[in-house]
Parts: structure tokens; sequence; C-alpha cells
């Protein structure tokens, strides 16, 4: 049974659930609530929603229309929307991949908080996770939460070769090992001398 998570961000996400399938916008839940619908921890943070990028217009008018605060950053990978003090942000390039057809049918249907609807699967939110990780971004407790949590629906190979290149990830990996958080093999980082 998922921990108690925050009935604001859930009203937030059942509103932005209903305004994007009322326009009918696929989308898939990604993030911590993500995790969260899984079994995960709680998250007190926003709601991530994954949309595709052609479609990131349609919703910043639906949003718009539904009264919620939209903004475009220039970081070029998301849009932002407020429903009062709650951040949405509307991811159409998580970290590692872009949001398409293929992702959007990975996703599972779930219910979440009485709503119907996809949710990421887990291994791409991980890979999202551990790619987006950067000197600058380092902050490893989010994803070792939701291994610990949710180790059991992870596969430990397929993340190992979809994130290996980085070297935050492989760090990951030595924590997921040496904190036991998985019973059985764990991928052992490969060190390469320059």
């Amino acid at each position: 049974m998922p921990s108690i998570q925050s009935e604001p961000l859930l009203e937030v996400l059942k509103r932005i659930a209903a305004i994007l399938r009322d326009g009918q916008v696929e989308f898939a839940l990604a993030g911590g609530l993500a995790a969260w619908a899984r079994g995960g921890p709680p998250t007190e943070k926003d709601v991530d929603i994954l949309i595709r990028q052609e479609d990131s217009e349609r919703v910043q008018a639906l949003a718009r229309d539904a009264g919620l605060r939209v903004e475009v950053p220039p970081e070029g990978w998301l849009v932002k929307a407020w429903d009062g003090d709650v951040l949405i942000d509307l991811i159409h390039h998580p970290t590692g991949f872009p949001v398409d057809d293929e992702l959007l049918a990975r996703c599972d249907e779930l219910v979440v908080y009485a709503v119907q609807m996809r949710v990421m699967r887990i291994g791409d939110l991980m890979t999202s996770k551990l790619l987006a990780l950067t000197e600058h971004n380092l902050d490893l407790g989010p994803p070792l939460q939701i291994a610990r949590a949710l180790r059991e629906q992870i596969d430990w190979d397929d993340l190992w070769e979809r994130t290996h290149d980085s070297p935050f990830a492989r760090t990951f990996f030595t924590l997921v090992r040496d904190l036991r958080l998985v019973d059985g093999p764990v991928p052992a980082p490969r060190l390469e001398v320059a």
C-alpha cells in the first residue's frame, strides 16, 4: 500500500489529469508521484506529467483556459504551470529520451487517487532520474529512496545498460550495492582508465 501522500498535490494531479483528458491530450504521470503510485515514498515537490512536444502549445492553452499560471522556461524541455502554489511540470523531454508514442505505450494504466491514468514505468523513471544527475545536481537521495522502496520492480540489468555511461549513475549503483538495497547481484561499475 502506498505511503500517505499530500492531498493538495493529489488534488492538483486530479485537476491537471481532467484538463488533459478533456482536452484529448495523451499524458502520463512521472516523477515522484509515479514512484508513489507504484508503492514508493511520498513526495512533496511537484506534479510531473509527460506530454508530447507537439502537444505543448495546446497544453499551454488548456492550462491557461483552466485558470492555471503558465510559463515556458528557457531550458526548452518542459512547460511549467501553477495551480495556486503547486507546481506542475509538463515534460516533453525528460533526461535520456523524448516523450513519444513508444514511451507512452510503455506506461502502465493505474488508478491514482481514484483516476485511471498512464504512469511512467519504473525503469524509465529511474533512467531519467539517474541521467539527470550532474556535478551541479547530485542529489542521490530521491533515486535511492525510490530504489529502496521499489527494488523488486526494477530491472537492474536494464537500468545499468541504459545509464552506465554516466559516472553519477555508476556512483548510484555503487551505493545500491554497498548499502545492500538489493538481494542478489547488482551490476558492478567498470573502471576505465583514460
